[in-house]
């Protein structure tokens, strides 16, 4: 199954499928109530699909939630392990839909896309918005996994960003990755090794991403001959990282890992930084 669906496919809107519409910040449900697709069930990038530690240095800024609280959320949602999961967000899968659709490939929940263009595809397509709050009906339970595979931890990229033989790519924006500035976190620059591919580079004009080829291209320029499961992608807190992850399962390289704290964790351990500058 392909990543990405595209907004005119008759799944999004025929009730086959459970639509959930992923939103982050203070007024995330605002937002939503204001205007989604029909039928999509709110989900917050914080509320829902992060924990939250009194010490972002342990974890960062959104570590995942535990599984049994995300196999309950699942469950609130409507989502069964057959379920067939369409996600998107208003900010074109760059935040809360490619981290909601990382963290069910994650968990085994192969069945799930993320719709390319966000809301903004739906809207210019003409689509009418629904205000207001929809809910599924609950299920009883969602199995829980054993675990979130493909992740890292801030042991294993130290060991990554010194190897030859593997990538950990920031995805950050370039001026935060050179240590210009630092709007986020405490601490500017990034880790030493890690290559800068800034996440907006995989999308178009248009907000949609590239073509699985010019995808395959861009990052295989990052990668070089290195195997995808020898890669590490990582942003501020682990969320924009999946924007990438998605677009390289896109362009068919399969294999590449998260490290969830990202550079919020870093950050803030008293390690190594670099900036352009040395």
């Amino acid at each position: 199954m392909s990543p990405l669906i595209e907004i005119t496919d008759p799944h999004i809107l025929d009730g086959s499928a459970i639509l959930i519409d992923v939103r982050g910040g203070a007024d995330a449900h605002d937002r939503y109530l204001a205007g989604h697709l029909p039928k999509a069930v709110f989900a917050g990038l914080d509320a829902d699909l992060a924990s939250h530690p009194e010490n972002a240095a342990n974890g960062g800024r959104h570590p995942l939630p535990a599984l049994e609280d995300f196999a309950e959320t699942l469950a609130r949602w409507g989502v069964t392990p057959d379920s067939h999961v369409i996600v998107y967000d208003d900010k074109a899968a760059a935040m809360g839909g490619a981290r909601l659709w990382w963290m069910l490939r994650s968990i085994g929940h192969t069945n799930v896309q993320v719709i390319n263009g966000g809301l903004k595809a739906a809207t210019d397509a003409g689509i009418q918005l629904t205000t207001g709050e929809y809910q599924n009906a609950a299920v009883e339970t969602y199995p829980i996994a054993a675990e979130y595979t493909n992740t890292v931890d801030i042991e294993e990229v130290k060991k990554a960003a010194k190897d030859d033989n593997r990538v950990v790519i920031d995805v950050r924006e370039g001026v935060r990755y050179q240590g210009i500035t630092e709007p986020l976190d405490l601490v500017a620059g990034h880790i030493p090794g890690a290559v800068n591919l800034f996440y907006s580079t995989s999308m178009s004009p248009e907000g949609k991403y590239l073509t699985s080829k010019a995808l395959e291209s861009l990052y295989k320029d990052t990668i070089g001959d290195v195997k995808p499961q020898n890669v590490i992608v990582h942003c501020g807190s682990g969320v924009t990282a999946c924007h990438t992850l998605l677009g390289m399962e896109h362009a068919g390289i399969t294999g590449p890992k998260l490290y969830v704290g990202s550079w919020s964790e870093w950050s803030r351990r008293d390690l190594p930084i670099a900036t352009t500058e040395q």
